[in-house]
């Protein structure tokens, strides 16, 4: 269930083309110095699996799209709520697994990782669960007047603000390459009906959906609602300035730890 490595992370170094006023001369900028920065991925969930931290480099903007892996690291996570630690070992390059593990919503999960002579931390809480009612189905009308079905997540919001949820969708057993966040911040308690709008992945009648909820905390939230906006995967279709994520690992690295509930629901497209 790990979708850890279908997100991209981004590193800005003055990617644009730069116009002096008065004139049109392009500046030219050097991406090729940009300082090579740890990447951590890893979640964990309240779902009996084995579950991974992967462990990376960036490359230069003109290097190809292969990370090199981090090996050698020490990786272990802690249950602050009961002390237990649980160990990952390194099953390949840069891979470190624990099996058999299980999270505790209203636990607090905290990421220990020494790497190249450098420590990295990282926590989150992971919330209790809020299961959907339904999944259901609108038709909707894009810009080229074409009818397209998105899918609805109905569910009721616990009373009390923050509260946080992801949704992942796998269409005919394929990753849909969205990401979706919602917030109660103006919805506290109310019953939702939350659309999920693809703008470049349609549904048919027959398909089959997979639509995974995630209860997460507000850093995770942050990172995945930054992650939207840099890469202009937003329902308002208004790309804005790119920047990274905020990440909720210490010591300058990006990527992010993730301690959420998960449920999933499979259903015939209608």
């Amino acid at each position: 269930m790990n979708y850890l490595n279908n997100y991209t992370v981004f590193i800005v170094t003055a990617l644009s083309l730069l116009i002096v006023q008065g004139c049109k001369k392009v500046v030219q900028v050097d991406l090729k110095n940009t300082a090579s920065r740890i990447v951590i991925e890893g979640e964990i969930t309240n779902i009996t699996e084995e579950y991974k931290v992967t462990i990376t480099r960036t490359v230069s903007f003109s290097d190809d799209n292969i990370f090199p892996p981090v090996t050698g690291a020490t990786v272990q996570v802690k249950d602050s709520s009961n002390g237990i630690i649980y160990p990952f070992d390194e099953t390949s390059p840069g891979v470190y697994t624990v099996k058999n593990f299980t999270g505790v919503p209203k636990h607090i999960y905290n990421l220990y990782i020494l790497a190249e002579g450098k420590s990295y931390t990282a926590s989150s809480g992971m919330p209790a669960a809020v299961q959907p009612d339904s999944i259901t189905f609108a038709l909707n009308t894009d810009f080229n007047n074409k009818k397209d079905i998105n899918a609805v997540v109905n569910f009721k919001d616990p009373p009390g603000l923050g509260n946080y949820y992801q949704f992942i969708e796998y269409l005919n057993g394929k990753l849909v390459p969205n990401t979706f966040v919602f917030e109660d911040r103006l919805s506290d308690g109310r019953y939702i009906r939350e659309p999920l709008f693809n703008d470049s992945t349609y549904l048919h009648k027959g398909d089959t959906l997979t639509l995974k909820m995630y209860c997460i905390d507000k850093d995770i939230y942050d990172y995945f609602f930054t992650l939207i906006q840099v890469t202009a995967n937003n329902n308002n279709f208004q790309p804005v300035t790119p920047a990274n994520p905020i990440s909720n690992i210490s010591n300058g690295a990006l990527g992010y730890f993730s301690a959420h509930t998960v449920t999933r629901e499979k259903i015939i497209v209608y």
